[in-house]
């Protein structure tokens, strides 16, 4: 029995989408083979009429997307359940404990999630939502999604910042990604040492500098990159000090830093990857850091005190980047608000 080709999705589940009947029938398992063999079988009990397609599901929708997980292949990134999780724990609130036909409007769902999280992380949240409502053989809605902007920007939003900062908890880069959302520069992580970390003031002393030099190997320089990169800086994030109390007293000195100088860019490049966000480097979280200054409304000279800005132009481009992508965010607002009384409308026109 002929049914359409199988596709393999990033999570490793080979999945088909059927239509019997006019009805979506989502089909996914483990290997190519099993799921032909679901497929075929779903279609020909169809055909027999002995299979109700798209039956009631007698699961929360919490429960579906916790079933969803359970069973992700083995093979999965441990940073990817943790960002489904997160998922869970956090979005959705207002009908996670609800069966999915018991949700009359999902637009409205999607629409109180927009004006809480960034377009970008609503869509990655709802495309969690939506295979897992396929793995459960559940009808998907049909949705409008705000428009994500910024998809060339190379830093984090605030609301991001939570869920990297989970996914990176208990890696051994943890310290110097950390480091990076504080506002060091590349070259100020490679020459951080644990001496220069006091737990007990809570501070962080930035002075000198280590650059790559030849055979891909760090130089440490006593000099930073101008005057004002020398600065002591408050301990603002608890993971950095709860991750440094982490490591026995006796191994608390020297770098905090001794690995291959690119393969830092590369792991934050690849947990913003499996978070959904755009990949950012090292820099990019110096820059997720002003995103996060300025939007807690820290002056730009509060900024460029705390990152060690000397050129007050460069300061001024990052503020004036985030005030046009916060202007981009209230055009989808005020989208959102339109769409929302032209359904209230539609719906009021057709009432008896």
């Amino acid at each position: 029995m002929k049914v359409p080709e199988p596709r393999k999705l990033p999570s490793g589940t080979w999945f088909i989408q059927m239509r019997l009947n006019g009805i979506s029938v989502p089909v996914s398992a483990s290997t190519k083979k099993e799921c032909i063999r679901q497929a075929q079988l779903i279609k020909a009990e169809h055909r027999a009429e002995t299979r109700v397609i798209a039956p009631k599901s007698k699961n929360t929708i919490k429960q579906i997307m916790k079933d969803y997980v359970a069973n992700l292949p083995e093979k999965t990134s441990p940073a990817t359940v943790r960002g489904y999780n997160s998922i869970i724990d956090t979005r959705f609130l207002s009908v996670s404990a609800l069966l999915p036909d018991q949700v009359k409007d999902w637009q409205k769902v999607i629409d109180e999630e927009a004006a809480k999280i960034s377009a970008k992380t609503l869509k990655n949240s709802w495309g969690f939502v939506k295979s897992s409502f396929r793995a459960a053989h559940i009808a998907i809605p049909e949705v409008k999604l705000p428009q994500v902007v910024n998809d060339d920007r190379r830093w984090l939003e605030p609301d991001d910042l939570k869920t990297f900062i989970t996914h990176v908890k208990g890696n051994r880069f943890e310290i110097p990604t950390l480091l990076a959302l504080h506002g060091l520069r590349r070259s100020e992580i490679f020459a951080m040492t644990y001496e220069k970390i006091s737990l007990k003031e809570k501070t962080i002393t930035i002075h000198g500098a280590a650059v790559i030099g030849e055979d891909n190997k760090l130089v440490q320089k006593d000099e930073n990159k101008n005057v004002t990169s020398r600065r002591v800086i408050p301990i603002l994030i608890p993971e950095l000090s709860a991750a440094i109390e982490a490591i026995p007293q006796s191994e608390r000195t020297g770098l905090v830093y001794t690995a291959n100088p690119t393969t830092l860019y590369w792991y934050i490049n690849k947990v913003c990857e499996e978070c959904g966000f755009p990949k950012v480097g090292v820099h990019g979280l110096r820059h997720s850091f002003a995103s996060l200054a300025y939007h807690l409304g820290l002056s730009e000279q509060e900024t460029m005190e705390l990152g060690g800005w000397a050129d007050y132009n460069t300061m001024r481009k990052i503020y004036t980047h985030l005030a046009k992508a916060d202007r981009l965010k209230a055009q989808n607002k005020i989208a959102i608000f339109f769409n929302k009384n032209a359904n209230k409308n539609a719906n009021e026109s057709t009432a008896p």
